[in-house]
């Protein structure tokens, strides 16, 4: 597999994969799979060149970090690119009260505690290397300083003020030591992801979903400073939780809800125009953003080894230049989106 290597700083930097493993699904998203078909699919990924792998502590509320500990420990740790998410402290609750009922299934009984200060951020990083069972996490996105998780732009920002006055200090000691190779923001908007590095000093952001066949919004300003500043990106959501890779079909998820009209009509005008070049759209849709050159890494998400091998196998299909040229024609795409 294609890699892409990262220094923005000059301490040797990151060689990433051009293909990730998002390691939610292995925290029982949306439905619940066994310890020994979680490893089957982290193996599989590992087969196709997979080398990069994410995670958090609120995926499966700690489920998928130990579920990646057997299956890291076999392997060499200059081998691999590994990276988790600090602002959540997971703590012991009653079954009825834990985080995620209806999102998550079959995990520990605990609940998120929100903690974005410096201590929080070293407890989250501790706690993480001790489900992980490594010795060193190369990247450390804060998670979730967004709208989406807050529910309003006010709570959004006192998030940011409560992280930019204290755990962001967490993270630059932790850098600045060696600890880490980079850190940046696991955020759904863009628009806070602008912020935020308007204001620190951010390596990487994992944006989750908002740069995809399906929208290019942050080519406004948020991706053109991230080029200027030399600020990486992880591209997550590559299928905007689902309607790039089954197609406009009655129930298709887009941002984890049931799609819009106007997004299944969308989506199915883009989805017209690459038949006529003889283009799956879920092939499309995975390669399109690592046309961008802030783009490191693309991670979709897998429950089972087919889904892995099937990403792998998306990225070998050579699409055409007309494809892109005809999207931007049709009003389809951005004309400012870099495409071969």
């Amino acid at each position: 597999m294609k890699t892409r290597h990262f220094d923005r700083i000059g301490n040797g930097g990151i060689t990433f994969t051009e293909l990730g493993f998002g390691a939610a699904p292995l925290g029982n998203l949306y439905r619940a799979i066994s310890d020994e078909d979680a490893n089957a699919t982290l193996q599989a990924a590992w087969a196709t060149g997979c080398r990069y792998y994410d995670t958090a502590p609120l995926y499966g509320l700690g489920l998928s970090e130990t579920r990646l500990n057997p299956f890291l420990r076999g392997k060499k740790r200059d081998d691999y690119v590994l990276s988790s998410k600090v602002g959540r402290i997971m703590r012991v609750a009653p079954p009825d009260k834990r985080t995620g009922i209806g999102k998550f299934f079959e995990t520990p009984s605990r609940r998120e505690v929100y903690d974005y200060s410096y201590d929080g951020v070293m407890r989250s990083f501790e706690a993480s290397l001790e489900r992980l069972g490594v010795d060193r996490i190369d990247i450390l996105f804060v998670h979730d300083v967004d709208i989406f998780t807050h529910g309003s732009k006010e709570a959004s920002d006192a998030r940011i003020e409560e992280f930019m006055s204290s755990g962001y200090y967490g993270l630059l000691a932790l850098r600045d030591q060696g600890v880490i190779k980079a850190f940046g923001g696991g955020i759904n908007e863009w628009q806070v992801a602008h912020t935020l590095a308007e204001r620190g000093d951010f390596d990487l952001f994992l944006l989750a979903g908002r740069y995809t066949l399906l929208e290019q919004e942050a080519l406004q300003s948020f991706l053109p400073l991230c080029q200027k500043r030399g600020i990486g990106i992880v591209l997550g959501g590559p299928y905007n939780s689902g309607v790039l890779a089954t197609g406009p079909k009655p129930g298709a998820f887009y941002n984890y809800s049931e799609a819009p009209k106007e997004i299944l009509d969308r989506v199915a005008r883009i989805e017209a125009v690459c038949k006529r070049h003889n283009v799956r759209l879920i092939e499309a849709a995975l390669q399109f953003p690592l046309q961008h050159p802030s783009v490191m890494s693309v991670i979709p998400g897998g429950q089972r080894p087919a889904e892995v091998e099937s990403n792998r196998a998306l990225l070998d299909t050579r699409i055409p230049a007309a494809l892109w040229a005809d999207l931007k024609q049709e009003g389809l795409m951005r004309a400012d989106a870099p495409t071969a």
